[in-house]
């Protein structure tokens, strides 16, 4: 009969998690994914196939299945894990062919990312008053947000060692646990310098604290990427009136105002952790949308009519 696709599934995950690196959150979105081939496998079946069995036609079939039910970008990730997971057996010799091989990723338009202006990115950060712990802390998470372009679930992993407030450069552990060093701009250290005094009294009396977590909860504990999320809510709605913003909208502001003051593609990629080139260049395409608003605002020439007249 030869080793089924569950006996080998969990020789995939762990060699992600160990010999990959993979992050958590991609080895459970992995593990659902296939759990969920596996099953419709069994439904076709009748049994734990054969991995020598299973060949593009019962794929295609999968994927037809779930393409009325399932947004074009999910399709893609099942596809990438399905993918991922072929090569593995392939490569340890488990099948002889790979029938995951000619699978075709769906098209899906990424939209442009969303990013603030100037002014109303500089009204958020400045709407927690930073005159209690609470506030201090919030103020921190948002300039380092904003001004360092970190991913919430980076913000939320760092300790106080990883901090050079001297050097003004902090050490952040990124995708597929990859660290980088991120400059600080000169409000951030001034922010954190304030905070640092008054960390110790986020938590309530008598709150078993995390030592080495920079952001603290009132109990004590490491702060979380859901409560950040709701705090960037709540203070994108006081302070630019935007309650749908998130943390990585800050992220994007980030790249896109340091793109337009004329920071190089490459430092920015560094800066952010992007593996590659290709994601980061998609701030060149909001920058010009942006460019091109200014210039019909503000030029002479294109206040002459419309930019593409009817013919």
């Amino acid at each position: 009969m030869g080793i089924s696709f569950h006996e080998s599934l969990d020789g995939f995950l762990e060699f992600l998690a160990s010999e990959r690196r993979a992050s958590p959150h991609t080895v459970s979105a992995y593990r659902r994914d296939l759990v969920q081939l596996g099953r419709f496998l069994e439904a076709t079946r009748g049994d734990d196939a054969p991995l020598g069995t299973i060949d593009v036609y019962i794929l295609r079939q999968w994927l037809g299945s779930l393409s009325r039910v399932v947004a074009p970008s999910s399709v893609g990730r099942k596809i990438a894990a399905t993918k991922a997971f072929f090569r593995f057996l392939r490569r340890r010799g488990l099948v002889d062919k790979d029938p995951a091989a000619n699978l075709a990723s769906p098209k899906v338009r990424r939209p442009l990312p969303t990013f603030l202006g100037v002014d109303a990115a500089r009204e958020v950060i400045e709407t927690p008053a930073a005159d209690d712990p609470v506030s201090a802390r919030d103020r921190v998470m948002l300039e380092l947000l904003y001004g360092s372009g970190v991913r919430v679930s980076e913000l939320v992993r760092l300790d106080l060692a990883n901090l050079d407030l001297e050097a003004g450069l902090v050490r952040v552990l990124g995708k597929g646990r990859k660290e980088r060093i991120v400059p600080l701009g000169r409000p951030t250290v001034k922010a954190l310098r304030a905070y640092l005094l008054v960390r110790s009294a986020v938590p309530k009396a008598g709150s078993l604290v995390d030592p080495a977590a920079l952001f603290l909860t009132r109990r004590g504990a490491r702060l979380g990427v859901r409560q950040v999320q709701l705090l960037v809510h709540r203070y994108g709605a006081l302070g630019a009136g935007r309650a749908d913003l998130h943390p990585h909208a800050l992220r994007h502001t980030c790249a896109t105002h340091m793109l337009e003051g004329g920071a190089d593609l490459r430092a920015i990629q560094e800066m952010l952790g992007h593996a590659s080139l290709a994601t980061t260049q998609r701030y060149t395409h909001v920058s010009l949308e942006h460019l091109m608003k200014v210039y019909d605002g503000a030029h002479p020439l294109a206040k002459r009519g419309p930019r593409n007249p009817p013919t």
